[in-house]
């Protein structure tokens, strides 16, 4: 209508149209006085790119807050449904059926999955991936402190190098007086008389969920699952390297860049390192 009213008288416009007078008016205001949101929809797109879509409203909020604007959550969702920004990300729930305690060791974390510092409480298990039918492992142990990857090792087989290996890079990064518990499920290679000899040479406590409860591990079964949800589905692989390759730059985007709400809006290490730990 702004272009056609050159030509024609607004009342007849507005009559074809079938638009109230008012109504008319109202838009050419607004569209004159511009988009007041223009640029923080540009940091909000600039967050969910640099995230590769995988933030939804509440982290790119908690990620705008960081750099210093003040902004409402509810704002950030209706602009982004403004913008058609969606969480690329799918996350599949886990279900188990309880089960019994372990011979080998009991369920000491009992699903307190937090801890007060680090290397105090360490949660570990064994993932699998399937890149054009070759099998690929991937072994991680997490801090529930702050839910880092400590340490983690990557197999086409499931032997108890898997396991070994990623166990001795954690023990490499435990400072004189750490001792933390060590939670798994009842899998084949934590009741290893070689795993559990490296546990109690470094005064480890031994943990292990209840008989096939993934509830018993939750905190290791969520980190698969986002690991699965925000990188492995969302790409596609010509070899296992590449998914090798993969695994490391999102561990590391894991630990130092993607932000929890939990930690306040900080990365896991962002959370470590801070000046003053909470």
């Amino acid at each position: 209508m702004q272009d056609l009213r050159q030509h024609h008288p607004v009342p007849a416009l507005l009559k074809a149209a079938g638009l109230a007078r008012s109504t008319f008016y109202y838009q050419l205001k607004v569209m004159g006085a511009g988009d007041r949101h223009k640029d923080l929809k540009s940091r909000i797109k600039a967050v969910y790119e640099r995230h590769k879509g995988r933030y939804g409203y509440r982290r790119i909020t908690a990620a705008i807050r960081q750099m210093g604007q003040t902004v409402n959550r509810k704002k950030v969702q209706r602009l982004m449904g403004e913008l058609q920004l969606k969480s690329v990300v799918w996350v599949k729930k886990y279900r188990a059926w309880r089960g019994e305690v372990g011979r080998i060791a009991s369920n000491l974390l009992k699903r307190e999955f937090s801890a007060q510092q680090p290397n105090q409480k360490w949660v570990t298990d064994v993932t699998e991936f399937n890149v054009l039918g070759q099998k690929l492992y991937l072994s991680p142990v997490m801090d529930l402190y702050n839910g880092e990857i400590v340490a983690y090792q990557m197999n086409t087989r499931p032997v108890f190098e898997l396991v070994g290996g990623m166990l001795r890079k954690a023990l490499a990064k435990l400072g004189a007086q750490d001792r933390p518990m060590l939670h798994s499920d009842q899998g084949w290679q934590y009741q290893m008389p070689a795993y559990r000899r490296l546990l109690d040479q470094h005064g480890l406590t031994q943990s292990m969920s209840r008989k096939a409860n993934c509830y018993d591990n939750a905190a290791m079964e969520s980190f698969f699952g986002t690991l699965k949800s925000e990188f492995f589905r969302l790409n596609r692989f010509d070899s296992v390297e590449a998914l090798k390759a993969g695994i490391r730059q999102y561990i590391h985007y894991y630990n130092h860049k993607r932000i929890k709400l939990k930690l306040n809006g900080l990365s896991p290490v962002m959370y470590r390192t801070q000046p003053s730990r909470p």
